[in-house]
């Protein structure tokens, strides 16, 4: 029977730079024990929060190994796996998973604009690919097109190791579609930070959380209470994060939460072109909520 092994809190991790541009392997190890002392309950490396996309191959390698070792078998370890050519994602796929990691999150593929039955020859092509549990990942806002709740039930109903999806379209009904039909053991996990107590009082079953990683405990303890039905207490956490985590992404993501994770000596606030900082002022309204969640 299907079983989805990532529930309650993950956190999509930041990849730490130095001044230099390097990789911060230290910042990266901290963060990882941060967050894992806060409670959380699996670690999503290399995603779109990771900028990837500008890390070369043997950087990540080094984050992957750097994430493992860390981690320690501590919670499972999930890594990104995506892309926009559907033969090179089944190729890395087929080469197999990083030691230390048991799933894989695949972000629908981007730019190419796909139609749905495009999408789902591809989530059926990438699952396929691997004996992993595989999340899959709508964020149309990135990739310009959005996997209908329809196409995700045909891919959970025939893909056995399809055991989650990521959901951030922010259509709350398109995620209620899919927790009310969806085969046993498939998932719906939050996207949106802000949406994840109302998702799991509708039946989602966790997230994967950029601001999590920066208050680890709160947030992971908002999600145990929501699941447990402790909607009071989910309550006060939920908006204890609110306005800090809607200021986390008024200028886009990482830049936020590298800035707050600055604010918290966490890591340092580089980013890699063509991402920069975020400006002055949102860095400034971040410096005081930080000091207030503090």
């Amino acid at each position: 029977m299907r079983h989805n092994p990532f529930q309650g809190t993950g956190l999509a991790l930041v990849t730490p730079f130095a001044a230099d541009g390097s990789l911060d392997r230290a910042a990266l190890a901290r963060l990882v024990n941060h967050s894992i002392d806060g409670g959380v309950d699996f670690l999503v490396v290399l995603g779109t929060t990771g900028e990837t996309a500008t890390l070369a191959t043997d950087e990540k390698k080094q984050v992957l190994e750097t994430v493992a070792e860390t981690t320690n078998g501590r919670i499972p370890l999930v890594v990104g796996v995506g892309g926009n050519n559907t033969a090179t994602v089944c190729a890395q796929l087929e080469a197999g998973l990083p030691s230390g990691y048991t799933g894989v999150l695949s972000v629908s593929p981007y730019y190419n604009k796909p139609t749905q039955e495009g999408i789902y020859q591809h989530y059926t092509a990438v699952c396929g690919s691997t004996d992993a549990p595989v999340i899959l990942y709508n964020v149309p806002g990135r990739t310009g097109s959005n996997v209908l709740a329809n196409t995700v039930l045909r891919v959970a109903q025939d893909c056995p190791n399809a055991v989650a999806m990521k959901e951030a379209s922010g259509n709350l009904e398109q995620a209620m579609a899919i927790i009310q039909s969806a085969p046993a053991g498939f998932d719906v996990l939050s996207g949106d930070d802000n949406l994840t107590l109302p998702l799991l009082a509708c039946g989602a079953k966790g997230v994967i959380s950029v601001s999590g990683q920066a208050y680890p405990r709160l947030f992971s303890g908002m999600v145990r209470d929501a699941r447990a039905g402790r909607l009071e207490d989910a309550q006060r956490a939920h908006y204890e994060l609110f306005t800090f985590t809607q200021l986390l992404f008024a200028e886009g993501n990482p830049g936020g939460i590298k800035a707050a994770l600055a604010h918290l000596g966490l890591c340092e606030n580089f980013l890699r072109l063509p991402l920069v900082p975020v400006s002055a002022e949102l860095n400034g309204q971040l410096r005081t909520l930080v000091a207030q969640l503090a």
